[in-house]
């Protein structure tokens, strides 16, 4: 008879363990979203509008790099699995030359071209003058982004996790302190608005690297890094990556412009949409950290177990992982409604905007649920379990065909409110449900990567 929830209780432990790890690692990420925000918010709306374009480039590169890091997670996770160690150390060497590539390409577009960027977002002058200004420095800071992401991703692949924990902490202090100096002017220093929160956004991403560099080539004991490992380079295992990889990486980088879209069609609603749009997402990220950290955690331990070779625990842990996905969604629609308008008391906005954020906010309280059950079920279970050319066709013809066509349309043609519109935006996360259900159950997913 199947069961429907498994009984192995390291199952369990492993799962929770990992899922609020990773949960403490967003939310930590988040936070500092969530406080320069705020700060700039009591600042000056145009400085925070000014911010969320800009923040949009970066989710884009935050994207990017997931792709790359999610690469390395699927392969090192079945090698994990395999008790094979020296592929590993291979891969790591892949990630991080490709995260380096991704950030280096990054810089150099925002750099060189700013106006043209910024002006995708927005065609209010004064918002794209903030931007820029905020944008010229914290464009070096991606070189730094994508080599600490790259790491902490493929150590997850090896069930290391609290590193991640430690080095988000220290991005979240550092940043919150700098920024409270250099917005404000505060301890002597200089009141600089944005291009203080840009400052101390690009300090703590250098610190934040040096960090995590330091744990995986001196302190860690699984893979044990060496810096020959990081100047070889292995064709086969690259072309394994790029097997596996590529498809995360296109998935991740379609989704990551179109989230850029999305708030394009919102930011040419009006400044109100850009700040209300900008606030729902924050909170949003914020409250859903559960959410992707189980996805995470869905995804190692499903690499681990493909790698194992343990189909029938690969089977009942999927079942059981879909019926935690659904309460995790529920719990997390609750609790976003019980925080949003005590979080919203901390913005210094107007009126208006406060509104619109809290009908966005409503909206997500809703298609958090579908969030949690077909995220979790397609880019945790169907993508560690080896299927990753799913993922990027089913998001492509969700957001590509359906979603964003049918917004532009109610937004540019139909002229309709900006609460409609955001309707639209967010519906594919109910109606992929009805695709994810039968493809995870269907389990055709598992494949074998490893050589």
């Amino acid at each position: 008879m199947t069961k429907l929830l498994t009984k192995n209780r390291s199952f369990y432990k492993d799962f929770f363990l990992m899922t609020l790890i990773l949960a403490l690692q967003n939310l930590i990420t988040c936070s500092v979203n969530l406080a320069d925000n705020i700060m700039l918010g009591s600042y000056a709306e145009v400085s925070l509008s000014g911010a969320a374009i800009v923040n949009q480039i970066q989710y884009l590169l935050q994207m990017l790099t997931m792709g790359i890091g999610e690469g390395v997670v699927i392969l090192c996770a079945q090698y994990w699995g395999k008790k094979e160690i020296e592929p590993i150390r291979r891969i790591f060497s892949i990630g991080i030359k490709l995260g380096l590539l991704a950030g280096g390409l990054m810089w150099a577009i925002v750099f060189f071209f700013p106006v043209p960027v910024l002006s995708l977002f927005t065609n209010d002058q004064a918002v794209i003058e903030e931007a820029k200004s905020y944008l010229q420095i914290v464009c070096f800071s991606y070189f730094f982004f994508c080599i600490t992401n790259t790491i902490i991703c493929g150590l997850r692949g090896v069930e290391t996790v609290r590193i991640g924990v430690v080095v988000s902490l220290i991005a979240l202090f550092v940043n919150m302190g700098l920024n409270y100096m250099f917005i404000f002017g505060k301890f002597g220093a200089p009141e600089l608005g944005i291009r203080g929160a840009a400052i101390g956004t690009l300090v703590s991403r250098i610190i934040e690297t040096g960090v995590v560099v330091f744990y995986l080539f001196v302190v860690d004991k699984k893979v044990k890094m060496k810096i020959s490992d990081f100047l070889s380079f292995d064709q086969e295992l690259f072309s394994d990556y790029i097997r596996v990889g590529a498809f995360v990486i296109m998935s991740n980088m379609l989704w990551g412009v179109a989230m850029a879209v999305q708030a394009a069609i919102l930011g040419h609603l009006g400044s109100v949409a850009i700040a209300a749009n900008s606030i729902a997402a924050t909170v949003f990220q914020v409250l859903t950290v559960v959410t992707y950290g189980s996805a995470s955690a869905a995804a190692v331990i499903t690499g681990r177990t493909v790698g194992e070779g343990d189909i029938p625990h690969v089977k009942e842990y999927a079942r059981t992982m879909q019926l935690l996905f659904l309460g995790i969604g529920v719990l997390t629609g609750l609790g976003l409604f019980l925080v949003k308008e005590p979080i919203l008391d901390f913005y210094s906005i107007s009126a208006q905007t406060r509104d619109m954020a809290g009908d966005f906010i409503n909206v997500l309280c809703i298609t958090v649920v579908g969030t949690a059950y077909q995220c979790a079920s397609l880019t945790g279970i169907v993508r560690g379990g080896g299927d990753t050319k799913f993922v990027f066709i089913n998001d492509s013809i969700f957001m590509w065909l359906l979603v964003l066509p049918l917004s532009a349309l109610a937004a540019f043609v139909l002229n309709w409110s900006p609460l409609a519109v955001f309707w639209i935006l967010k519906s594919d996360q109910i109606a992929k449900c009805l695709v994810a259900l039968p493809k995870v159950n269907r389990f055709r997913w598992i494949r074998q990567l490893t050589r």
